[in-house]
């Protein structure tokens, strides 16, 4: 069984991921959604509020696939975490340059780590890559239209968590 881990914060899940899980969902049997505890970064959602918009978005892109998705919480090392879940491949998206350079260097310290765990990069949509989960929420505290950047579930929860709506 083919195995991948797609790690990042998803905080919140945008139509880039979205576009990247259903892409990496066509190359394994089961893809697993690494979602980091990483409390440095101060999310604007809780690790189980972004769970279960993960789980909500994957569970439509599952049917569509065919491909088992499943989210998994960690805080762990990324490697470590690639081996907790049984993972042979690590997703990573890009959208530009400045992407792969630090993506270039996980890859070096993750392969000194486990060499046994590949890493792939699926570069995003060219409608999909200038959003980034940070601008996204920037825009929407800033009262803009995020809509075309989120499903409408991730729309609805940042505008009720940013303006109680």
């Amino acid at each position: 069984m083919r195995v991948a881990l797609y790690p990042g914060t998803f905080d919140p899940i945008t139509l880039g991921h979205v576009d990247i899980i259903r892409r990496a969902s066509a190359l394994v049997d089961k893809l697993v959604i690494g979602v980091a505890i990483n409390r440095d970064k101060g999310p604007l959602f809780s690790l189980e509020e972004r769970v279960a918009m993960i789980e909500a978005e994957c569970a439509i892109l599952s049917e569509e696939t065919g491909t088992e998705i499943v989210a998994h919480p960690f805080e762990n090392l990324l490697i470590d975490c690639a081996r907790d879940v049984g993972a042979q491949l690590i997703v990573r998206g890009l959208r530009a340059v400045a992407d792969f350079e630090y993506e270039y260097q996980m890859v070096g310290m993750n392969r000194a780590l486990d060499s046994s765990v590949e890493t792939v990069f699926l570069m995003a949509e060219a409608k999909h890559q200038a959003i980034a989960s940070k601008l996204v929420k920037e825009i929407a505290r800033l009262g803009g239209d995020v809509s075309k950047f989120v499903t409408p579930l991730v729309h609805d929860k940042l505008v009720e968590r940013l303006h109680g709506k």
